[in-house]
This record gives structure tokens, C-alpha cells and sequence, in this order.
């Protein structure tokens, strides 16, 4: 079976929306009418009266009651009121409701019919009442002689005629009623138009499920996921994505700009073009971040950014390196003790024995002294493991590598790993920083003491401007970490700034006694990076 396609929400609206520009022309109708028939019906009561009123004040009327045939000098006058003020009966009758005129002569003479409520006591009296012409609005006022009541007049207006002029009036009633309907189901017609295309056609269901669907799947994912429009704000933002930038509640809706996020990232988020697996390092996390512009029907909606936690690996590969470096130290160190060994050998056989054994040892004392001085200079057998390392590696490279430290107080609560990141990248700079010089010398300086770890990192490198000085920390903060051909490259001190600033410590850059640059960085103590 075929599911019947449930309506659009735009044609839901639609409909919606037609009924009730409908009811509302067809009650606004109504009540016009009501109105309309309500003034009518007031205006010819009032018009009878004036008449009346008139009538009764007419000294003809007067001068016909005083004859001897009040007909024959009234009817007359009252047919020609009567044509003249448009009404439909003029009637002057005696007190006992004897007519003396009315529009059928056959009439005349007969009593009047209908109510006189209070004119005989001298008060103008109106009502709505069926009389000989049938139904129609009347009024009753007294002729006074004097102040005494000697004939009444009524002067009526049939309901017949005032319907009439009130179907004359419901005309452009009905006209501005239906320029209103058209007006209405115009407007309902355009907004379904403008909601179809905003909906694209779905469903209230559809909607419904969709949301709840791609909602479940955006806190699910185990990456960060944030979504921005075309005027870089952010749309849709998960909870994994809120944790590793450190977002506020109040994001959504924000420009991507005034979130203190790094410049480089960004610069990828609202880039023209897709951007994947970059590195980018902020306070506490070192992220992988992939942005892709997306689009619809042909234009462009905005752009999707996905983020993954690579702290921890980060730091693994840290003490990868460290320990290939230590293996890749031991290896040479391995070709180095089997030339040593076959040069002890051959002085034997020569019969040189004491100078295989003043050889041998020299070896075994220069190991051991700098064994001794690392180890003296570093509690920490993992940072010591590293700097014998960085010393051998060093040594290969033609590059004179010294430590010196001193252990004065207690250790801080400073994990490994962030010690080997440390003084790992610090170490790799300045041993890049002195390849290919003619003086390539680093010198190290470990202080411990009063809860603090203090590295200092000197070299006999080109050094640092100023400019550099101030964007040295933020460059591999802020831009892309690596290229094809070296990866990981530009890492290195933005790492150095977030264990500082993760461990409460500082970093500070000058000017190394052997000429190059210095970097000096403590951790567990209270600054500013």
C-alpha cells in the first residue's frame, strides 16, 4: 500500500486562512447591514416626526380644525405635505381617532388604527406598527390650541419603502465587501505561495519528524557539529560542539565572529570553499575541523563545520615521538658501541691492552656524565627519558645540546605528558632554529622548587622581532597547523601556550644569551601566557 500524501502545510494555511477572511467579510457584512437597516429605520422615524411636527404647527391645520368640514379644507393640504416631504400618509384625526384625511379617501371618516400612546396628553408619540398600508414607522403628535389638545397627526413612512432605499445603500456595502474577500484571498494566496516555497511543500508530520529526527542525530554524534547561515550565524549547534569551543548558552542566533573562536577557524567556517581535517589548537582542546559551504535549489544557505577531540591523541603522539627518539638514540648509539668495541678489540690483538682500557672507559665516563646531569637535573623519568633523547638527537645533527637544572623545593602536580609537550616543542624549535648556522647551540635550564616547574629554552638561532614576538604563540593557534609535506608543522608553541594557560602558568619570550631566541615557561604558578 501507497501512503496518501499528507497536505502541505502551506495548503493547510491556505484553507485556513480562506475560511477565515470569509467569515470575517461575511460577519462584516452582517453587522453593515444590521446597521444599515437600523439607521434607516431611525431616519424615518425621525422623518415622520419632523412632518408631524410641522403639520401640527401649520395654522392651516388650525383654520381646517375650526371649519365646518375639516375634510374638505385638510385633505387637500395633507396629500400635497405628503408628496412633498416623500412620506407615505399624512392623517389629521379628531381627538375620538376620527380620520379627516388619508391617502385612500375610502379611509376617511373611519377611526384611526394603531396606538396613540402619549399625544393625547400633549407628547409627540412614535412606533412601529401595522396599519392599513401595512407595516410602517409613525409618528403621533398632538395640535395644540393654546394648551389644550384639540386634533392629532400622524405621519407615517412604510417599511416597504424604507427597505427599498436600504437595498439602494447595501449596494456599495456589498461592493467594498467584496473588494475585501479578493484583497483577503490574495494576501492568503501569496503567503501560502512565499510558506510552500520557505517549507518546501512538507507536511506538518514531516516537519515534525524531521526535526525530531535530525535533532536525535545532532546530540548523538560523538563530533562537534555547528551550522551557520548565509550571514555567518549560528543556526544548530550540538552539545559536543558547546563543550570543545566553550560556547554560551545563548549562541544560536549569534554571529560567528563575536565568539572569541580562533581567527583561523573562523576564516574556514565562513570560507567560500570546503576546508578538511585542519588542525587548529585553543585553550584546553587541539581540534581537527572540517567545513564545507552548503547550499540549496543553486544558492547558498550557509556552511557546516564538524569538530573532533584530538587532545589525547595529540598528547600520545607526543610521548610517541619522544620514545622513537629514545629508540632512534639507542639505535645509533648501538652502530656507535659496536665501532667502539671493535676498536677495543684491535688493541687487544695489537697488544695495546692499556690503551683499550683508557678508551673503553673514556667512553663509559662521558655517557655517564650526561646521563648523571639529566637525571640530576630532572625528577621525572619520562622528561628525562626526552631529554636524552633530544641530546643524542642533537648530538647527530652537529648540534651542542646542554642541561643544567636544579631541585629545590617540592614537585608540582604537572602530568607528563605535559611536561614531554613542553619541553619537546621547545627543545624542536630551537634545534630547527640553529640547523644550517655556523655557531648551532640550545641550552636548557630546568628549575624546580616551591611548587613550581620553570623550562627555560635558549638558542644561538636568528631570534625573534618584535612582530614575530607577539604572534609567535598565536600563529599555530590561529592558522592552519600543518601542509602536505610537513605535517604537525606549526603546532608546537600554540601546544606550549595551552598547557600554560591550562596549568595556571605563563610563557615568556626574549632574548637567549647566545643570541637567539628564549622561551621560558612555568607551570603551577599564577600569569598569563
Amino acid at each position: 500500500m501507497v501512503r496518501r500524501r499528507e497536505r502541505s502545510v502551506a495548503r493547510q494555511v491556505l484553507v485556513l486562512q480562506v475560511l477565515v477572511v470569509l467569515v470575517l467579510v461575511l460577519v462584516g457584512l452582517g453587522l453593515a447591514a444590521y446597521d444599515a437597516r437600523s439607521d434607516a429605520r431611525d431616519n424615518a422615524r425621525d422623518q415622520a416626526l419632523a412632518v408631524a411636527l410641522a403639520v401640527a404647527d401649520s395654522p392651516a391645520v388650525r383654520e381646517g380644525l375650526e371649519s365646518g368640514d375639516p375634510t374638505r379644507t385638510l385633505q387637500p393640504y395633507a396629500e400635497q405635505v405628503r408628496a412633498d416631504t416623500d412620506v407615505d400618509f399624512v392623517v389629521v384625526m379628531a381627538l375620538d381617532r376620527t380620520r379627516y384625511t388619508h391617502p385612500d379617501p375610502a379611509q376617511v371618516g373611519r377611526p384611526f388604527i394603531g396606538d396613540l400612546g402619549s399625544a393625547p396628553q400633549g407628547t409627540p408619540f412614535t412606533q412601529e406598527y401595522a396599519g392599513t398600508l401595512g407595516p410602517s414607522m409613525r409618528a403621533v403628535v398632538p395640535v395644540l390650541d393654546g394648551n389644550r389638545v384639540v386634533a392629532l397627526v400622524s405621519v407615517g413612512i412604510t417599511l416597504d419603502r424604507v427597505d427599498e432605499e436600504l437595498a439602494a445603500a447595501l449596494v456599495p456595502i456589498a461592493i467594498s465587501a467584496a473588494a475585501v474577500l479578493a484583497v483577503g484571498l490574495a494576501g492568503a494566496w501569496l503567503i501560502s505561495r512565499r510558506l510552500r516555497r520557505q517549507t518546501h511543500g512538507m507536511g506538518e508530520a514531516e516537519i515534525t519528524r524531521m526535526y525530531e529526527y535530525y535533532s536525535a542525530v545532532l546530540h548523538a554524534v560523538r563530533e562537534g557539529l555547528f551550522l551557520l547561515d548565509d550571514e555567518d550565524r549560528v543556526q544548530l549547534v550540538n552539545d559536543e560542539a558547546r563543550r570543545l569551543l566553550r560556547l554560551p548558552d545563548d549562541v544560536v542566533g549569534r554571529s560567528i565572529h563575536d565568539l572569541g573562536l580562533p581567527p583561523g577557524l573562523v576564516a574556514a567556517a565562513v570560507g567560500d570553499t570546503a576546508e578538511s581535517d585542519d588542525v587548529y589548537v585553543t585553550d584546553e582542546h587541539v581540534l581537527v575541523v572540517s567545513a564545507s559551504p552548503a547550499s540549496w535549489a543553486g544558492r547558498d544557505v550557509g556552511a557546516v563545520v564538524t569538530l573532533r577531540d584530538h587532545t589525547d591523541l595529540q598528547a600520545v603522539t607526543g610521548e610517541l615521538d619522544v620514545v622513537r627518539g629514545l629508540t632512534e638514540s639507542l639505535r645509533s648509539q648501538n652502530h656507535e658501541a659496536a665501532n667502539r668495541l671493535h676498536t677495543v678489540v684491535s688493541l687487544i690483538e695489537m697488544g695495546r691492552p692499556e690503551e683499550a682500557v683508557d678508551f673503553a672507559t673514556e667512553e663509559l665516563q662521558v655517557a655517564q656524565l650526561l646521563t648523571d646531569r639529566v637525571v640530576g637535573a630532572v625528577d621525572d623519568p619520562v622528561l628525562a627519558a626526552l631529554l636524552l633523547g633530544k641530546t643524542a638527537e642533537a648530538a647527530e645533527r652537529g648540534i651542542e645540546l646542554t642541561v643544567d637544572g636544579a631541585i629545590t623545593g617540592p614537585t608540582p602536580d604537572v602530568e607528563a605528558r605535559d611536561l614531554v609537550t613542553v619541553a619537546g616543542n621547545l627543545i624542536d624549535n630551537a634545534l630547527d632554529a640553529v640547523t644550517g648556522r655556523p655557531d648551532r647551540r640550545v641550552d636548557v635550564r630546568i628549575d624546580v622548587g616551591d611548587g613550581r616547574f620553570t623550562i627555560t629554552v635558549g638558542d644561538s638561532g636568528p631570534g625573534l622581532d618584535d612582530a614575530d614576538r607577539e604572534r609567535v604563540l598565536e600563529r599555530g593557534w590561529s592558522t592552519k597547523a600543518a601542509s602536505d609535506d610537513t605535517p604537525g608543522r606549526g603546532l608546537g608553541l600554540a601546544l606550549v601556550a595551552q598547557v600554560a594557560r591550562r596549568r595556571g602558568g605563563s610563557v615568556a619570550i626574549g632574548t637567549s644569551p647566545l643570541g637567539g631566541a628564549e622561551f621560558t615557561v612555568t607551570l603551577g604558578s599564577d600569569g598569563a601566557s
